[in-house]
Order: structure tokens, then C-alpha cells, then sequence
């Protein structure tokens, strides 16, 4: 009972490697929610902070650290830094983060990282936007017959100065796959250039999403060629990604989000009545307690 003994490091503590999902906080994953409810600190990035519940503890340490706009306010080696300091405190850590951990969203760095400190660690996997944005849009990412292969890449491999990863003459051959760019805006005019340059036909349906299975989507459907023409006459902008493929035909007919008579509408309800929370969510509104 009495004071703890002097120079003793206290217990390690865990970091949850826990994916936010798209942008909807109903897309967080429960497990994902129950690692939040218990976290003594918090690491998230911009675009994972929508899923950070308002009734987090006011103890809760919040460490932001996400990009914006391409500017890094901390550099990935800080951050890492940042988890094994605050598991060598002894806190349980959760590191949000957008979308899903593993999928383009440095989680296997981090991972690394803790696993060579000896952190003890976890993967909290999340929903991801090449997905769900998708589905939002009213594109099925496979379709029988029609897309039976999903490949996701980030779109920046097309302006790569070093030379891409990406096999552009073999996607641009497979017809029965839906091709998805992530960070897809500033070089969508590359992927386009690519995939023409590769013998992809140009009236290959796009499209692209922006801030998916939010409040603020909007999409536009195009084609493969007249796709950069569409989405600069829309106005869109980052966060977003492009889809290619045969389902994109798919969109105008299961446009299901933008037929809910409340799509679009973001509202900050003082109530606690579940039923009312859950009726206007149905009905297709951002609800923020």
C-alpha cells in the first residue's frame, strides 16, 4: 500500500491499431468503438476524426496528427515515436486511423515499428473506402459476370518519377475488373493518360467519389476519357477516389444514398432518444449527439 518503488517503469501499456472506416461514424466497427471507450490516449489522423465519439472521458489525452492537404504536421517517425512513448507510460493507446490500418494508411509501419520496441500491439481492421464509398455511389465493387477482380491503388503511382509499381498494360487489358484509385484528384489525369496510352477503351465507365458516405459526397459518372472533364466541371476535390470498370453502370440504378429524403444533411441533435437518432440516420442524415 505504499508508494510505488522509485525508478520502476511502470507496465507497458497497448497500442489498438483501429480503422475509423470511410468517413460515417456508424461505419466504426464495435470492437473499434469499444478500444475508443477505453483508451487513455487517442492518435488520430484529420480524416478518422468524424468517428471520434463526443462522450469520450475528458481525461482522454487527443493527439491529432494527420495530414492535410499533403502537409504532414508530424512526420511519420514522430509519430511512431509518439505510440511507444505513450505505451511506455502504460496507457492504452488507440491510433485511428481513416479507412482501414493496412490499406494505404502506414499501419504496417507502425506496426513494425511497435513490434521491434517489444510494444505489445493489435490490428483493429476498419472498413475501407474502396469499398464503401463505392457502395455509397451506388457501385458494387465486384459484380457477377461483369467484375470478378478488385484492384486498389494509390492513384499517385501514375506520376511516380521513379518508376510506378503499377502494371498499367495489365489493367488496362482486364475487362471484367473495377480498378480504384485512392488520393485519386491531382492525378487522375495521369491514370487516365495511362490506361488510354495501355489500350483501355475509352468509353470505359469512371467515375469519381468525394468524402464518401458522408454528409458532403458528391460523385460524378463518366468515362474512362471524358472523366477529368466531368469531375473539373463538378468542382470536385480531395478526399476522393475514382472507380473504373463495367459496374460503374451500375450507379445511376442503385444510387441508393442520394434517394434518402435527408441525404446530404448534417444535424447536431441535443436528445438522447436512440429511436430518434436511429430514424434520422435511416433517412440518411450525418447525426452528431
Amino acid at each position: 500500500g505504499g508508494e510505488p518503488c522509485r525508478g520502476v517503469a511502470p507496465p507497458l501499456g497497448r497500442v489498438s491499431l483501429v480503422g475509423a472506416g470511410p468517413g460515417c461514424p456508424g461505419l466504426l466497427t464495435v470492437r473499434g468503438r469499444q478500444r475508443l471507450a477505453e483508451a487513455d490516449a487517442v492518435v488520430f489522423d484529420r480524416l478518422a476524426a468524424a468517428a471520434l465519439p463526443c462522450d469520450l472521458p475528458a481525461a482522454v489525452e487527443l493527439h491529432p496528427v494527420g495530414k492535410v492537404a499533403g502537409t504532414h504536421p508530424m512526420p511519420q517517425e514522430e509519430i511512431n515515436a509518439l505510440l511507444v512513448r505513450l505505451a511506455r507510460e502504460g496507457k492504452r493507446v488507440v491510433r485511428l486511423k481513416g479507412g482501414d490500418p493496412y490499406v494505404f494508411g502506414r499501419g504496417g509501419e507502425e506496426a513494425e515499428v511497435l513490434a521491434a520496441e517489444g510494444v505489445p500491439y493489435e490490428v483493429v481492421s476498419g472498413v475501407t473506402a474502396g469499398v464503401a464509398a463505392l457502395a455509397w455511389a451506388g457501385i458494387p465493387a465486384t459484380h457477377r459476370r461483369e467484375a470478378v477482380r478488385l484492384t486498389v491503388l494509390p492513384a499517385h503511382e501514375a506520376v511516380k518519377s521513379d518508376g510506378p509499381q503499377v502494371r498499367w498494360d495489365l489493367l488496362a487489358r482486364d475487362e471484367h475488373a473495377t480498378l480504384v484509385g485512392y488520393m485519386g484528384v491531382t492525378a487522375l489525369p495521369a491514370v487516365v493518360e495511362r490506361l488510354l496510352e495501355a489500350g483501355m477503351a475509352p468509353e470505359t465507365p469512371a467515375a469519381m467519389v468525394e468524402q464518401g458516405t458522408t454528409a458532403r459526397q458528391r460523385r460524378v459518372v463518366s468515362t474512362l476519357a471524358g472523366l477529368q472533364e466531368a469531375v473539373v466541371a463538378a468542382g470536385l476535390g480531395p478526399p476522393a477516389l475514382f472507380a473504373i470498370g463495367p459496374t460503374v453502370r451500375h450507379a445511376e440504378r442503385l444510387d441508393w444514398y442520394a434517394a434518402l429524403p435527408l441525404a446530404g444533411e448534417r444535424l447536431l441533435l441535443a436528445s438522447s432518444s436512440a429511436r430518434l437518432v436511429s430514424t434520422l440516420e435511416a433517412a440518411g442524415a450525418d447525426v452528431v449527439l
